[in-house]
């Protein structure tokens, strides 16, 4: 497949105030690309906002939301409307975990994080593939993880929500094959972005290299142009799932829980 022109074209990127949608706001808009950031932080966004405008002259838009609330994501495309805008490349990154024994966990916070990482993705992803199918022209990169291709003990929900996520891209893709537009789940391993100070368990990769919200984002344009089904950033993460697709699944879930055990 040939590599995508992202000049002139305009980009949602969800979780757009740090770690990896940060990233992809700054390197689609080095491309050339008008950037729609959103997140829950206002004074971030309009930062970042200010900060692209100045260093790419692309025009970049701050539109505060909370995507784990009920109804949020149609009013953030009837914010996008009102701009007058056409989005052409959607990222799907928003999205947290959590962490800890399952009955321990708080089943209200358990719930904001499905609305999010899987509602949220699916409704927007709705609203905008139809107009980029009808244009035979697009993206939509779901911003999944490592933790799709395995049950994660004590990140239950968490990864039951990335394998959800890694699914629902992969059929999409096979969709949308040869229609003009590419859909791409991303599977990052372990990120050098706030994730495991938010879900409290920095234990789980303590001596272990982590990867950058850049070199993330590199595999995601290169995944682009390859019109992969999903892709993953590091030699050692590929083996990893690949090794994770073939080892039976109930191997899977206990050395996982071993792995991450609360100490």
């Amino acid at each position: 497949m040939n590599s995508y022109r992202y000049q002139g074209k305009t980009a949602l990127i969800t979780g757009a105030s740090s770690g990896i949608g940060e990233a992809y706001a700054k390197a689609l808009a080095a491309r050339g690309c008008h950037v729609i950031l959103t997140a829950r932080s206002q004074a971030k966004l309009e930062a970042l906002a200010n900060e692209i405008t100045r260093a790419h002259g692309v025009q970049a838009y701050a539109l505060p939301c909370d995507l784990s609330q009920a109804g949020a994501p149609h009013l953030l495309a009837q914010s996008v409307s009102k701009l007058g805008l056409t989005v052409d490349i959607l990222i799907n990154n928003a999205g947290f975990g959590t962490y800890g024994r399952f009955e321990d966990i708080d089943p209200a916070r358990e719930q904001a994080e499905i609305m999010l990482n899987t509602g949220a993705l699916v409704e927007l992803t709705h609203f905008y593939l139809p107009g980029m199918l009808e244009r035979k022209d697009g993206i939509v990169v779901n911003v999944a993880s490592m933790a799709a291709f395995a049950p994660c003990a004590y990140l239950a929900v968490y990864g039951a929500t990335k394998a959800f996520v890694l699914s629902f891209s992969e059929a999409l893709w096979a969709e949308t094959r040869g229609r003009g537009v590419r859909v791409m789940a991303l599977c990052p391993g372990a990120t050098d972005t706030g994730f495991f100070d938010e879900v409290g368990n920095r234990d789980m990769v303590a001596g272990n290299k982590m990867s950058t919200p850049q070199s993330v984002v590199q595999a995601g344009f290169r995944g682009i142009d390859q019109g992969s089904s999903y892709s993953i950033d590091g030699r050692g993460n590929y083996a990893t799932a690949l090794i994770c697709r073939l080892l039976p699944r109930r191997s899977l879930a206990l050395i996982n829980e071993r792995n991450s055990r609360p100490r």
